[in-house]
């Protein structure tokens, strides 16, 4: 089931998101951020995007939200992704699920273009592969840039790709989006 998240769900999101901080680069923090960090999050993100989890028998298997591309009111079509799934449920379809349903309701709202920022490997090693950028692409995501050694985590240097994906045409004279709502 997918569904809008609760701020009940930080400590299981929390819990997810700290696999990737502590055993990967995927994410380059360095510190898993508090239970209340996770809540000011997501009711930041609730404010006007949508935030979804993935819920099997009652438990949070992932997790994916929308947040701005840019502050300047020229990318309020825009949006950048973020997913993630528990450590041990990756390749089963949940983030796929995720971003699909994530899609449609920022097409609901108008958005036109959703990016991801992805930690890319020169070279896979035990903290990074380039399963986040197969992912995408299998998905539909166009690669449109790459920043070279921009991040520095476990003594190695990361590049990051900017991925896109068009979920509606860009034309001319288009209506400004909408604020979401998980009751529609």
């Amino acid at each position: 089931m997918i569904r809008c998240v609760t701020l009940e769900d930080a400590v299981a999101i929390q819990k997810i998101y700290s696999y990737y901080v502590e055993n990967t680069a995927i994410t380059f923090e360095y510190e898993v951020p508090t239970v209340d960090e996770f809540k000011n999050r997501i009711s930041k993100t609730l404010k006007f995007y949508p935030y979804l989890v993935y819920e099997e028998d009652g438990v949070i298997l992932g997790y994916a939200y929308a947040s701005p591309f840019k502050e300047r009111a020229a990318y309020d079509w825009d949006i950048e992704t973020s997913i993630y799934i528990k450590n041990g449920f990756q390749k089963k379809g949940i983030g796929k699920l995720l971003h699909e349903e994530l899609k449609q309701e920022l097409k609901k709202m108008g958005i036109l273009t959703m990016y991801a920022c992805i930690a890319a490997p020169n070279k896979e090693d035990e903290h990074l592969n380039s399963n986040s950028i197969d992912f995408h692409t299998h998905i539909g995501y166009k690669m449109c840039g790459r920043f070279s050694m921009c991040g520095y985590k476990f003594n190695t240097w990361y590049d990051m790709v900017w991925m896109e994906y068009f979920i509606s045409e860009h034309c001319d004279n288009v209506k400004h989006p909408t604020s979401y709502n998980a009751n529609r």
